[in-house]
């Protein structure tokens, strides 16, 4: 056992590379939590259970003036603002008894991959970023290192400080830098980075992706691109397939890397019968936000959300079994799109041409499902989230959308549409979810290439190719209209969402090409 005493000792309050179990310890003696059962360490972060959108900003300077795609996502804050700023979170975070130094790289690639210095206030924070992170086995001095400063006890002021609230989570693309404060939310130093990556790579030619990535045994790779909730992780973690990544991952003219070393996962609803690998990963050295435990035997209740919807887990890829090691891949075969749709019109599954790949990608539509935001509440709704991830993307959509055809038209990966919410009806309206065996055989059937050689029929309306027949499934669910026992309530709920595709592209300036493979109005016939 580590003695905080010891520690504290010397002059210098830094405590840098410290292991794993190291941190736990620290953690568990400073009371920033406890373990539960499964010996994870479990912390609660306070007000803000995720990410605080309207607290984040980035610094308009000559580099981002032109580049930035400024809107109310990339807010915009002044140099000498974040100047400021940086320099009283830094003499706060000198002033602690101690406070915590990890050296990692984000990025497993050698030519875009970048080190990140990550200080952080609390022992489990820099524990995240230590699992999150890729853990280099040599720190080494960098010059274009950036760094994280997460200071969650200091507050921010508005009026001196020029944002919204007592927290800011501010990225400086020329300093490189980020800064966190006012939050204890680990998720804003995982996802600050991953905008920091999307920024700095289409510049090298590398698709940005909010996707997770497997390997089949015949070396066939797959991407799952889409928000939380819609089964990125779920998915991914197949214990018939290898997993690269769940969440964040590069597309280059060589293949797919992971941006990260670990996995974060919800923990809403978790099961060891339907999600195995992810259930077996939160052990010693995981960490569990917000998950609620028994007073008692410290068990953890997934199914509780007391505190948030947005229950979760990291935890290393070490803990995945079944993973590919180098943390990379070759060029994917299939690319699939993951949507809820909460209208219960869009087939389990439908084959993209490579328009309607554009189209749908610059969309994003889905729904938000549990708080992964402040303010969001625990209501269901859609949402379109261009390039499925707008909040982290900071250049224009048609970037990321250039990129993508680009990489297709390249490798010939085919784009599915895979529907991972209702059917039969609406959310509210007697539908039912899909459950996750038949979404766990539907992408077995695209990562074998099984649709790549079934027959399809058009699907009216939506004018995306549905599979007849997929071995395995039931037929009557492929085809949504079937699903529904009023077919009037179908043709209005399309009618709806159709809608809802065609004014949200209207935002964007794109091809006749594309903009005609989207969805169109429904014939009275349909």
């Amino acid at each position: 056992m580590i003695s905080i005493d010891t520690m504290t000792a010397a002059n210098n309050p830094a405590h840098t590379n410290l292991s794993s179990q190291e941190l736990v310890e620290i953690a568990l003696a400073r009371g920033e939590g406890v373990l539960a059962s499964n010996q994870a360490l479990t912390v609660r972060t306070g007000t803000r259970t995720g990410r605080s959108p309207k607290d984040r900003f980035i610094v308009k300077d000559p580099l981002t003036e032109h580049t930035v795609d400024w809107n109310t996502i990339n807010q915009p804050l002044a140099p000498e603002k974040f100047d400021t700023l940086w320099q009283k979170a830094s003499r706060y975070l000198e002033s602690r008894d101690m406070y915590f130094v990890s050296h990692l790289r984000i990025g497993e690639d050698p030519t875009y991959g970048i080190s990140v210095k990550v200080m952080t206030e609390l022992a489990w924070q820099n524990l995240f970023a230590h699992v999150l992170f890729i853990r280099p086995a040599q720190p080494q001095d960098d010059p274009q290192q950036w760094t994280i400063l997460c200071a969650p006890g200091y507050k921010t002021s508005p009026e001196q400080d020029g944002v919204h609230s007592d927290a800011a989570i501010v990225l400086n693309f020329s300093k490189r830098r980020v800064l966190i404060c006012g939050t204890q939310y680990a998720g804003e130093m995982k996802k600050s980075m991953f905008s920091v990556l999307n920024f700095l790579l289409p510049q090298h030619d590398v698709l940005p992706m909010h996707c997770a990535a497997n390997k089949g045994k015949d070396g066939n790779t797959a991407l799952f691109f889409g928000l939380s909730g819609t089964g990125k992780t779920t998915l991914s973690a197949d214990p018939e397939r290898f997993l690269i990544g769940d969440d964040e991952h590069g597309w280059s003219k060589e293949g797919v890397f992971n941006f990260e070393g670990g996995c974060y996962a919800k923990c809403i609803d978790l099961s060891a019968e339907r999600e195995p690998l992810i259930w077996n990963a939160i052990q010693y050295g995981a960490i569990m936000e917000n998950v609620m435990l028994d007073p008692q035997t410290h068990t953890p209740d997934y199914t509780d959300v007391s505190l948030t919807q947005n229950t979760r887990a990291a935890y290393p890829r070490e803990f995945i079994s079944p993973r590919v090691e180098s943390n990379r891949s070759g060029q994917p075969n299939a690319v699939i799109f993951l949507t809820c749709d909460l209208y219960g019109v869009l087939p389990p599954v439908a084959r993209l041409s490579r328009e309607q790949a554009a189209y749908y990608f610059l969309s994003g539509y889905t729904a938000l499902v549990g708080s992964t935001e402040v303010g969001q509440g625990s209501g269901i709704k859609p949402t379109f989230s261009t390039c499925f991830g707008a909040p982290f993307f900071s250049r224009p959509p048609q970037v990321y959308a250039d990129l993508l055809m680009k990489r297709l038209d390249e490798t010939g990966a085919q784009v599915y549409l895979v529907n991972t919410g209702w059917t039969g009806g609406a959310h509210g309206q007697g539908g039912q979810r899909f459950s996750i065996p038949t979404t766990r055989t539907i992408v077995s059937a695209i990562v074998n290439n099984e649709l790549r050689q079934t027959t399809y029929q058009t699907l009216p309306g939506f004018n995306v190719e549905v599979p007849v027949s997929i071995r395995n499934v039931d037929n009557h669910l492929l085809d949504p209209r079937k699903t529904y026992a009023n077919p009037q309530a179908y043709k209005e709920n399309a009618a709806l969402l159709i809608k809802l595709f065609i004014d949200n592209m209207d935002k964007f300036s794109i091809s006749d090409s594309i903009r005609h493979a989207g969805p169109s109005s429904l014939s009275s016939r349909v």
